[in-house]
């Protein structure tokens, strides 16, 4: 399972970077500036939930993090999974014209990378994300958690927002906001989408509506100020006139529908076997079609998600 979980967030990289709001991802590139200017020392950027580690790649390709030096401390609760860090950000760094590595994730001092007058430290550490900021408090000029809160369960976002210093940025984009949808339609589509969003709220921290709920969270929250919020659906749809889908976005679209298999068939195996007019074999029925239509190249798959950026009390 790691290893294919590791190539689905390699993969979805690209949907991703299609889905993130560039107005908002500017509104942080402006807020780390700032930040930098006005503190010594490196910048400190906590990203909780941070997989194989597309994300800090993408604030150096984007040219997100400013320039100067930054400690990134990437911090997943599986260490299976954040042991693939290394390896990807090496490959990424090899495929970069100004970018060098030194250092090892296993080592003292972190991997390090200089791509043009950037310096960033990245740190993988492997433990619970609410935890290691309870450990942390207020060490943190950023807090960056990706597809992380509806997941998480909202009794934690205090713990994390309290890793960050006076005026420190938040922000947690592809955030799930209830919205499933495959086409070309199929007579099961909505069954079958309502048992996979119940699978989401009955697990223990999922919430199928977290895009909604975390904004009227930190909208109320004290100490917080929310300073946008903006919609990033995934899009998944196959390349104009090339017969397949860009990249590796297929094999995002298989790693989709296993997780709509095992979450949607465990609700229907606790209901005995069918729930909401939907049985197993509907389930099996509906997956042969779908997976049928991935290799044809005829599946389009849409998410919707939302993105928020905002600050804690205090300086810049």
């Amino acid at each position: 399972m790691t290893d294919s979980f590791r190539r689905y967030l390699r993969a979805k990289r690209t949907v991703d970077d299609r889905a993130l709001d560039r107005r908002l991802v500017g509104t942080l590139r402006e807020r780390l500036a700032e930040r930098a200017a006005a503190t010594e020392g490196p910048l400190r950027v906590l990203e909780v939930g941070a997989g194989v580690g597309t994300m800090v790649a993408r604030l150096i390709d984007w040219g997100v993090l400013p320039p100067g030096e930054t400690r990134y401390v990437a911090v997943d609760r599986d260490a299976e999974t954040l042991a693939g860090a290394e390896p990807f950000l090496r490959e990424w760094a090899a495929g970069r014209s100004d970018a060098a590595v030194s250092g090892s994730a296993d080592a003292a001092g972190g991997l390090v990378f200089e791509a043009g007058e950037r310096a960033v430290t990245v740190e993988p550490v492997a433990a619970d994300a609410a935890a290691y900021a309870a450990e942390h408090p207020g060490e943190a000029d950023a807090l960056i958690g990706m597809a992380l809160l509806d997941v998480l369960g909202f009794d934690r976002l205090d713990p994390l927002l309290g890793a960050l210093a006076p005026g420190g940025t938040y922000y947690f984009p592809i955030t799930f906001d209830g919205g499933t949808r495959f086409r070309p339609a199929h007579p099961d589509d909505r069954a079958i989408e309502r048992l996979y969003h119940r699978h989401m709220d009955e697990k223990p921290g999922g919430d199928s509506r977290a895009g909604g709920a975390a904004l009227a969270r930190l909208r109320e929250a004290d100490g917080s100020t929310l300073l946008g919020v903006a919609g990033s659906d995934w899009i998944v749809r196959p390349a104009d006139g090339e017969g397949g889908y860009p990249g590796d976005e297929a094999v995002f679209l298989r790693h989709i529908l296993d997780t709509v298999e095992t979450a949607v068939g465990e609700v229907i195996a606790a209901e005995g076997g069918e729930t909401n007019g939907v049985s197993a074999a509907d389930l099996d029925a509906w997956l042969e079609t779908r997976r049928g239509q991935v290799k044809s190249g005829a599946l389009v798959y849409l998410t919707h998600q939302l993105d928020l950026v905002g600050r804690v009390d205090g300086d810049v």
